[in-house]
C-alpha cells in the first residue's frame, strides 16, 4: 500500500512538473535578454534575437506582438508562429535614485 502511495505522487509531481515546464514557454519581448528570446521562441536564433534586442532598446517597448515584424529577420510568419509564447508585458521602472541620508554631526 505505501509503495503505491509513493508512485502515485511520483507521478502526481512529474504531471504538476510538466505542467509548470509547459507555462514557462513564454517570454516577455520587453523585459527578456537576447538568449532567453533565442530559447523560447520557435525560428529565433541568438542573431535575431539579439535584432530584437537592439530594436528594442532603439525604439523603445513593444506595445503589441505584431511590432516584431518591424524587426529585421522577423516577418509576420515568423510572429504568428510565436504568438502564445509571447508576452508583451511593461518594462520594469528604472531606479529610482535613494536620497542620500543625512550625516549626524558632533557640536561641540
Amino acid at each position: 500500500m505505501n509503495m503505491i502511495k509513493n508512485l502515485l505522487a511520483s507521478l502526481a509531481l512529474s504531471v504538476a512538473l510538466i505542467g509548470s515546464a509547459f507555462a514557462a514557454d513564454k517570454v516577455n519581448i520587453n523585459t527578456a535578454t537576447a538568449s532567453e528570446m533565442a530559447e523560447v521562441l520557435n525560428g529565433v536564433g541568438d542573431s535575431k534575437a539579439e535584432a530584437i534586442v537592439a530594436h528594442r532598446k532603439e525604439n523603445g517597448p513593444f506595445k503589441s506582438a505584431d511590432q516584431l515584424a518591424e524587426v529585421r529577420g522577423i516577418g509576420l510568419k515568423t510572429v504568428e508562429k510565436n504568438r502564445d509564447r509571447i508576452v508583451v508585458g511593461a518594462t520594469p521602472a528604472p531606479a529610482a535614485a535613494q536620497p542620500a541620508k543625512p550625516t549626524a554631526t558632533q557640536e561641540g
